[in-house]
């Protein structure tokens, strides 16, 4: 069973934050499905990490090679067999995906209060559900985890 991390992004950009976790994730031996909400906002990622240095390797959902990609850029679930997601963009995500995974990251901008509500929704709905969740901020500087439920015995 897996869990849902939050990532309240307030310094580095998506693209660094979801490059940054996808590398994490393909060094656990996870593949990796992006999940957003529109084709546009996977296009730009898409040219994001193959601007970046170093080689990260990924594809955009709807070619012959969705299945081999180890990092898929989509807007359904599937197409890879990940066992990391990565929700953008407020895309949606299910307690039975969380189930599946290994590990949800749920990235969200801390600048824009619309995503701040959706993801507010989301962490409410998974841990209503039973879904285990972290909560992460870098507003210091660094990654630290802020909450956690359940909350661990102290």
């Amino acid at each position: 069973m897996g869990a849902a991390f939050f990532y309240h992004l307030t310094r580095n950009p998506l693209p660094v934050t979801l490059a940054t976790l996808a590398e994490k994730s393909l060094g656990a031996g996870w593949r990796v499905e992006v999940r957003g909400r529109t084709q546009a906002q996977l296009k730009s990622l898409d040219a994001a990490l193959w601007l970046r240095e170093g080689f990260l390797p990924h594809g955009l959902a709807g070619g012959t090679h969705d299945a081999a990609q180890p990092i898929l850029l989509t807007t359904s679930a599937g197409g890879n067999d990940a066992s990391c997601i990565i929700c953008v963009g407020g895309a949606e995500i299910s307690p039975e995906d969380i189930t599946a995974a290994d590990r949800v990251c749920i990235l969200f901008d801390g600048h824009d209060a619309a995503a701040l509500e959706h993801a507010r929704g989301q962490w409410k709905s998974l841990t209503a559900a039973g879904a285990l969740a972290q909560y992460w901020s870098e507003e210091s500087g660094k990654w630290q985890m802020k909450a956690q439920h359940p909350k661990a015995e102290e």
